[in-house]
C-alpha cells in the first residue's frame, strides 16, 4: 500500500535524542517510515511502540521485536502503554493530521480532488462520518463547525445552503458537496476554500482537536525527566494547540506566577520551530505547511 514520504523524516526523529536502549512511541505510524527511522537508531534492548487506529496501517506491519503496533486510538495513550506495562516513555513523535493515503484513496472521502463518498472517518469503525454530519446537523451546529474548525468567514450562508439543498436531495459524495457549494467557489479561491470546508468537517468527524488536546494533557506525567515531544502539525489550529500547551500547559487562562515570578507549566520548548526545507516542499508538496515543535520536561529549579 502506497504512503508518501514522511515529513520531516529526520528532524523529528533527531528531535528525540534517541537512546539506545530507550522506549519511544510513535502515535502516528501511517505508512511507518517514522516509526522505521526510530528503530533504525534503537539498540537491542530499545522498544518501540506505535500507534493507528486505521485498519490500512496494519497493512505496513514492521517486524521487528522491539517494536508494538497498537491499533487505536492515540488520545488512549498513557493507558495501552499500562496494559503493556509501561508507565513512562523517553519520547513521543506525533506528526499530525491525515496522511497522504488516505487522502490518495478516493473511497475514504478525505480528498477534494476525487469524486468519493463523503466519509472522513480515520477509524472506518467510528459511528459519524462526513455523510452524516452534512446531512444531519442543524444549520447553527454547521455553520459553527465551518467557523471554528475551516476558520470560514461566510460560514452561516454555506451551513444555509447545505440545510436548503439537503433538503431537496442528501448530500452523498464529495463532487455532490463542491457542486451545492460552486457559487462560494471563486476560480481563483475554489481549491483554498474547499479545503477549509472539508478541513472543518474533517476535524469535527474525528474529533481532531479534542483528541490532540487529550494527548498532550498526558504529556507531562508520561514523559521521563529528560523525555522528549516531537510533534508535526499542518494547521494553524493544531499548531496553536502545540505551541500553547508547550509554553503553558493549558489550552486557557493566564499561567500564574508565584511570588517569585517562577511558573509550574510542566514542559519546555527545546530549539527553534523547524519548517521543511524548500528542497523537500519539492519532492513532497504535502510538507508546505508543516511545523514541528519540540518540548522536553521542565526541569525543576532546586531551592537553595
Amino acid at each position: 500500500m502506497k504512503y508518501h514520504n514522511p515529513v520531516l523524516l529526520n528532524e523529528s526523529v533527531d528531535a528525540l535524542s534517541i537512546k539506545e536502549d530507550g522506549v519511544y512511541v510513535d502515535v502516528t505510524f501511517g505508512g511507518g517510515g517514522h516509526s522505521r527511522e526510530i528503530l533504525s537508531r534503537l539498540g537491542p534492548e530499545g522498544k518501540l511502540f506505535a500507534f493507528d487506529q486505521d485498519p490500512d496501517a496494519l497493512e505496513n506491519l514492521i517486524d521487528d521485536a522491539r517494536f508494538v503496533l497498537i491499533p487505536e486510538n492515540f488520545r488512549f495513550i498513557s493507558r495501552f502503554l499500562r496494559f503493556h506495562r509501561i508507565k513512562k516513555v523517553d519520547g513521543v513523535l506525533a506528526d499530525l493530521g491525515v496522511s497522504s493515503h488516505q487522502f490518495d484513496e478516493a473511497e475514504r472521502g478525505f480528498s477534494i480532488r476525487f469524486d468519493g463518498d463523503l466519509d472522513m472517518r480515520m477509524n472506518q469503525k467510528s459511528k459519524v462520518s462526513a455523510k452524516e454530519i452534512i446531512n444531519n446537523y442543524s444549520e447553527e451546529k454547521l455553520a459553527e463547525i465551518l467557523f471554528l474548525y475551516g476558520e470560514l468567514r461566510n460560514s452561516r450562508n454555506i451551513a444555509k445552503t447545505i440545510v436548503e439543498q439537503r433538503e431537496v436531495a442528501k448530500i452523498e459524495t464529495s463532487f455532490q458537496l463542491k457542486e451545492v457549494l460552486q457559487k462560494y467557489l471563486p476560480n481563483a479561491k475554489e481549491h483554498k476554500i474547499l479545503a477549509q470546508i472539508f478541513q472543518a468537517i474533517r476535524i469535527e468527524v474525528n474529533e481532531e482537536l479534542d483528541v490532540l488536546r487529550e494527548f498532550l494533557e498526558q504529556m507531562p506525567n508520561l514523559l521521563k525527566a529528560n523525555g522528549r515531544l516531537s510533534v508535526i502539525s499542518y494547521h494553524s489550529l493544531e499548531d496553536r494547540l502545540v505551541k500553547r500547551f508547550i509554553r503553558t500547559g493549558m489550552f486557557s487562562g493566564e499561567l500564574e506566577k508565584d511570588a517569585f515570578g517562577n511558573s509550574n507549566e510542566p514542559l519546555q520548548k527545546v530549539g527553534k520551530l523547524i519548517v521543511p526545507s524548500q528542497e523537500e516542499i519539492k519532492i513532497n508538496n504535502r510538507a508546505r505547511s508543516a511545523k514541528l515543535r519540540i518540548a522536553t520536561i521542565k526541569q525543576q529549579r532546586t531551592k537553595k
